[in-house]
């Protein structure tokens, strides 16, 4: 009889438990071609985002001083995520009245995100994207490599992609 009890018990235990809520999970998505998600859980952000392959290229998630996430995989994926609300006329206004890196034209023009053609010596690209996940709102966009070299469009329109993808963690239903 105790045992049946105890049975019971944990039966009972586990049902509340699970109602309550508090597990998070995430749908089975597939990865694009090259690509492997990255689970940003444990720096405070609750979603995964899309990066190149970590097995060819090192991996680097660095928490900047003021907020900033930045993942950086090998030479062609520098990302930067930061919790704002992002100001897209602002943005524009600065990408159009910069003096050293000319604006040339937007190449993506949506409410939420562009991509720019820019040039100081050589064209170069870059992209500002604005994502709501969850109660929280995040900038996405590219952080010019230490060594100056601008990254190829390819490789700006990949970070982009991988913004816009992101996999938000959700509570799973009771």
């Amino acid at each position: 009889m105790k045992k049946l009890f105890t049975i019971l018990s944990v039966i009972a235990l586990s049902i509340v438990v699970s109602s309550c809520g508090g597990k998070e999970t995430q749908e089975n998505v597939e990865a694009p071609a090259g690509m492997v998600a990255l689970d940003l859980s444990k720096f405070g952000k609750q979603f995964s985002i899309f990066v190149p392959d970590t097995t060819a290229a090192k991996l680097e998630v660095i928490e900047q001083s003021w907020g900033a996430l930045e993942i950086k995989v090998g030479k062609g994926f520098h990302l930067s995520i930061t919790e704002d609300p992002g100001d897209m006329e602002l943005r524009k206004s600065d990408i159009k009245s910069n003096d050293v890196n000319i604006f040339k034209s937007f190449v993506i023009d949506e409410p939420l995100t562009i991509m720019w053609e820019s040039a100081i010596t050589k064209p170069e690209f870059h992209f500002y994207s604005i994502q709501k996940i969850g109660n929280n709102t995040y900038v996405f966009e590219d952080v010019v490599p230490a060594d100056g070299e601008p990254l190829s469009k390819d490789a700006i329109q990949k970070m982009l992609d991988s913004a816009k993808k992101i996999i938000e963690k959700q509570k799973a239903e009771a």
